[in-house]
């Protein structure tokens, strides 16, 4: 059985338990609760250093653990991989929005995965480096929570381009288009809020191809309900890639300034 894809131990939960398994564990925060995914590659996921205040909880803000159950979020919120798992913009963003609305608790899906391409993020693909499959896990855990909960997704936040500079720009574009369009299917919500976040200057600066990825992902916001997030000023933590800490932070911020303009136009 542990040799089975991720997203396959969720299915065969859910029919064993007749399809109440994984929701049983998932025990309801109380209303009005907003759930987002979050989703996309390492820099989603988080790589930065944890300190204190990342461990303290903020009341009104959950996040699904590795086990399928809510809890207070705090960092790291990924599980991807666990032994470099660490900040990254959700709880930053979770904490904003719960700010900014303080009458909503927020509910964060983790569902990012370092290393992987945007062509993993399709039905059945594979990430042979974590043994998952990040599309599928991530919407089986988001449609078990919206089914404990009763309620719509709110929104998706994407970060996820280092891995894809070699990709023709018109190609990376279909394939992001395709994903918020997947997305808006799955989840029956034809405006369905999704925020991208274009690669950090730095990992630009040094990577031939990264440009043509932030070009493509410019080009998101012909799509209804969609809207890019800045990465200027951000810094690296040491290895060229991924975002320091306080940058991870500031990211969330501006992740949670632009899905608060999306929820309010919808």
């Amino acid at each position: 059985m542990r040799h089975l894809p991720a997203f396959l131990l969720v299915l065969l939960a859910l029919v064993a338990g007749g399809c109440g398994a994984m929701r049983s564990a998932v025990s309801p925060v109380a209303p009005p609760l907003d759930v987002f995914l979050l989703i996309g590659q390492s820099n989603m996921a988080g790589r930065g250093t944890v300190e204190a205040s990342d461990r303290e909880p903020t009341p009104g803000v959950y996040a699904l653990t590795a086990d399928g159950g809510w809890a207070l979020a705090r960092d790291p919120l990924h599980f991807d991989k666990p032994r470099v798992a660490g900040v990254g913009p959700g709880l930053a963003f979770g904490r904003a929005m719960r700010a900014a609305r303080p009458g909503r608790r927020v509910g964060l899906v983790p569902g990012a995965v370092g290393g992987t391409s945007i062509a993993r993020w399709v039905p059945g693909g594979a990430d042979d480096a974590t043994g998952t499959h990040p599309y599928d896990d991530a919407i089986a855990r988001a449609h078990a929570v919206l089914d404990a909960q009763g309620v719509r997704l709110a929104g998706v936040l994407w970060h996820q381009g280092e891995s894809d500079g070699q990709m023709p720009a018109d190609e990376y574009e279909t394939r992001l288009a395709e994903l918020v369009g997947r997305l808006r299917a799955e989840f029956s919500d034809p405006a369905l809020p999704f925020v991208a976040a274009r690669l950090a200057p730095y990992y630009v600066a040094r990577h031939a191809g990264a440009a043509t990825v932030n070009a493509a992902i410019d080009r998101l916001a012909r799509l209804p309900a969609t809207a890019v997030v800045t990465a200027e000023g951000l810094a690296d933590g040491g290895d060229g890639t991924h975002l320091d800490a306080a940058s991870a932070r500031e990211l969330g911020r501006r992740y949670a300034a632009a899905m608060r303009r999306l929820l309010a136009e919808s």
